[in-house]
């Protein structure tokens, strides 16, 4: 070997010799993150997203007041047999079925554990409930005087003022045959889905969404259709697995949506293919009616469970385009529940998607108003980004399966917050007699430019402990000026939590009427600018999961003290705007009259 060749060699040798040296060196340092698992906490993965709570979040406490407002009712109450069409449900729908001005509450039961027979109507208990308001802080059980108390495998219900006739009537969805119960006007409701043209195939029917497409003044109903679901009679060994195929969605195949078209005469038309919205590849769970290219023509936006989400453009003339994918909303994942609102106050609303276990729950930001800035497409270009990761919403799911969510501005600072309430959808091993329970999450928003921080263990004992979370939806319903809770378990108990938001908030409540608009005004646009702060609602336009919010619109205002402007832009393309309002009222406001019907509180 020449000496040219040895140090060839030699430098070779010590080259290697120093690149081994310094990958131990830097493995040993490594700084980064290990694959995560969840629950598990990492270092450089979990510290490294830890959010702290600011210092000026000021806490806002939920209180259980579920037994002194004698609300006892229990979801299920059998012993599950491992079965998808009994572990999916069930909701809840907050509405003023009496019109006395205090809103009533409706939980959907599970009557019967599935078996692959249709549910007795003489089934004894796990009916549906009704609960009255009695103004008080107690609610009474009318289930049965009101013809509400349905013995049906029940999963969502939507209540909506359908025949503009002044009383709030109720869609129940089921698996099997859904319902509409007409409300009489005396305390009663009766069935008319056969004379209504709304007896479908019997399927797993999940979410319910009112909205007027057609801008007819005629609300008009899409209904989620989920899996064509045959009951399976596995092995026990089989059975007792953490998650046999019989609970599994991805064994079974995608059931079509329907769109009925309401024809105002008390009957609906099923328009669904000439629309273009039977989604038939999406195992459906959420739907919600929402304008979020501000035309005042309802979108539509459907949450998918393991299919691909999908976002409806409203053509204007009954047809929809399907512009999910290049909006970039169309996700493959596991979505359960969804939420529509202006989270950063820009203008236009947002969506808010919860997910199955370590999919992260998605936070859908609109920037239409940045490609209508930018001329493109006439404003009918929707885009959206993801920012739930960079905002406190991504990590912070990763180790829940969320359900029902909504924003709402639980502490009145003028900015929408959310919940989301979570369960799991995996059995105990060799007890699957039991779902995983999971906490509930309660995440405070400090603005578009810090995003939202979980402050759940600020927020009540509640939120400490852990269920099978389903369904959940919003009311005031002390009518005190902050939103409260009402969460439905799974096979346990259903929870209201009443909020004790500082009474040094100030807000503003909102009821409309619609007159050429549909009665329930579902569709309209409000905006509210208090000096700088500008906020805007639209109503009906969240779905939750299986569940239905007060229609009122309530709007925090920190403490300022006056609301400058209010306008309201019905459906109709008629505009109502007020002046100069105080805080701290209800309002009642009906289409096309200057007089508003105030109550203030303080």
């Amino acid at each position: 070997m020449s000496r040219r060749q040895r140090n060839i060699v030699m430098a070779s040798l010590f080259i290697t010799a120093v690149f081994l040296l310094s990958a131990w060196f830097l493995w040993e340092n490594d700084p980064t993150p290990q694959r995560y698992i969840p629950g598990e906490q990492v270092e450089g993965v979990t510290t490294r997203l830890d959010r702290r709570v600011p210092d000026d979040y000021r806490p806002v406490t939920f209180r259980d007041a579920t037994r002194e407002s004698g609300i006892d009712f229990s979801h299920f109450n059998h012993e599950r047999t491992s079965q998808l069409a009994e572990d999916m449900g069930s909701g809840v729908a907050w509405f003023d079925y009496n019109n006395d001005g205090w809103e009533d509450l409706f939980l959907v039961n599970y009557a019967e554990p599935f078996t692959g027979e249709p549910v007795s109507d003489l089934a004894p208990g796990n009916r549906c409930k009704l609960y009255k308001n009695n103004g008080d802080g107690t609610f009474s059980d009318v289930s049965r005087q009101s013809g509400l108390d349905l013995a049906i495998r029940g999963m969502g219900a939507a209540p909506a003022d359908f025949d503009n006739d002044g009383w709030t009537d109720l869609f129940v969805t089921a698996y099997g045959q859904n319902r509409l119960m007409k409300n009489n006007g005396d305390g009663t409701f009766s069935d008319i889905t056969g004379r209504a043209g709304l007896s479908d195939s019997e399927q797993f029917w999940a979410g319910a969404s009112w909205g007027d497409y057609n801008r007819d003044g005629h609300l008009d109903l899409y209904v989620t259709g989920y899996v064509d679901y045959e009951y399976l009679n596995l092995p026990a060994d089989k059975l007792a697995a953490e998650e046999p195929p019989s609970i599994n969605p991805s064994t079974f195949e995608p059931v079509g949506n329907r769109l009925y078209r309401n024809n105002g005469d008390g009957t609906f038309s099923d328009v669904s293919l000439q629309a273009g919205v039977t989604n038939e590849a999406g195992r459906s769970l959420s739907a919600s009616w929402v304008d979020l290219n501000q035309d005042l023509w309802p979108d539509l936006y459907v949450a998918n469970d393991v299919s691909d989400n999908v976002l409806y453009l409203n053509n204007a003339d009954g047809t929809f385009t399907n512009v999910s994918h290049r909006a970039h909303v169309a996700d493959y994942r596991g979505a359960m529940g969804l939420a529509s609102g202006d989270w950063d106050n820009d203008g236009d609303a947002d969506l808010f998607i919860t997910h199955w276990l370590a999919q992260e729950n998605a936070l859908y930001t609109n920037r239409w108003r940045d490609t209508l800035q930018a001329g493109s497409g006439a404003g009918r270009t929707l885009r959206f980004t993801d920012d739930s990761a960079n905002h406190g919403l991504g990590h912070s799911s990763l180790d829940f399966v969320g359900w029902a969510t909504s924003f709402l501005d639980f502490d009145l600072d003028g900015r929408l917050d959310l919940y989301v309430v979570n369960g799991s959808t995996t059995q105990y091993p060799g007890n699957p007699e039991r779902l995983k329970p999971m906490p509930d999450q309660l995440f405070w928003n400090a603005g578009r430019n810090r995003g939202f921080y979980d402050v759940s263990s600020q927020s009540g004992p509640y939120f400490s402990k852990k269920f099978v979370g389903r369904g959940g939806a919003v009311s005031d319903y002390d009518r005190d000026g902050d939103p409260d809770l009402f969460i439905l378990n799974h096979n346990d108990q259903g929870i209201l939590l009443q909020n004790s938001a500082a009474r040094d908030r100030n807000w503003l409540a909102v009821t409309l009427e619609g007159t050429y608009s549909n009665r329930s005004a579902i569709g309209a646009h409000l905006r509210l600018v208090s000096g700088t702060m500008v906020q805007v609602r639209q109503v009906g336009s969240q779905s939750s999961y299986l569940s239905f919010n007060s229609l009122k619109q309530y709007f925090g205002l920190g403490t300022r003290q006056r609301v400058d402007t209010l306008s309201i832009r019905w459906p109709s393309g008629k505009t109502d705007t007020f002046h100069n309002l105080e805080p701290n009222q209800f309002l009642n406001i009906t289409e096309g009259h200057p007089e508003i019907s105030a109550v203030s509180l303080k």
